[in-house]
């Protein structure tokens, strides 16, 4: 494998994983994994895998590849890619009819409705995706409140705001969440 494709690889990985917010932060990032490169070569890097500065849920800017990794990973590892998505990017879900609402810091709705609508079972019939809401449609046959409910426990950790008052059924542990959707 090239270096060039080795150290994009790498780079990807340290994107998805932290909050780099300038070429500098990009730089020291590949530099403790072990790959030097001079700041235009940086910059080349990350024209080339598609990165761009967006909005974080604290408001600051930072590098992100632009699509989560769902539309590039085989299909086995979509349920934790949407897993990632929900923890790392939903605040809130709601149900109303036979759709879900599902709210994001901004900038970051994209990447949910990808990972929904390449691993949200049969229950999400599609999504459409906003600055900061998702809205999901959910198939005939299955309850909207259900599926939301079961992303709310996929999410596992994060703590998620309901329409509803009750959000203690959601599982503590983490070691093995309900990945189907009813």
């Amino acid at each position: 494998m090239s270096a060039r494709i080795e150290r994009q690889r790498v780079l990807r990985g340290l994107l998805a994983k932290h909050d780099l917010r300038t070429q500098a932060e990009v730089r020291e990032a590949l530099s403790a994994a072990g790959h030097e490169a001079h700041p235009a070569t940086i910059g080349r890097d990350l024209e080339e895998i598609g990165a761009r500065r967006i909005r974080t849920s604290d408001g600051q800017l930072a590098y992100r590849t632009d699509a989560a990794p769902a539309i590039a990973v085989a299909p086995a590892a979509a349920p934790d890619v949407l897993d990632e998505a929900l923890r790392r990017y939903v605040l809130r879900i709601d149900a109303a009819k036979n759709l879900l609402v599902l709210r994001t810091p901004p900038a970051c709705a994209s990447p949910v409705a990808s990972a929904l609508d390449a691993s949200g079972g049969p229950a999400i019939l599609g999504t459409l995706a906003g600055d900061d809401t998702v809205i999901a449609v959910v198939a005939d046959g299955h309850d909207p409140s259900q599926v939301a409910e079961a992303l709310r426990r996929r999410s596992s950790g994060a703590q998620l705001a309901t329409s509803s008052p009750v959000t203690s059924s959601r599982p503590t542990s983490r070691t093995s969440p309900d990945r189907s959707l009813p």
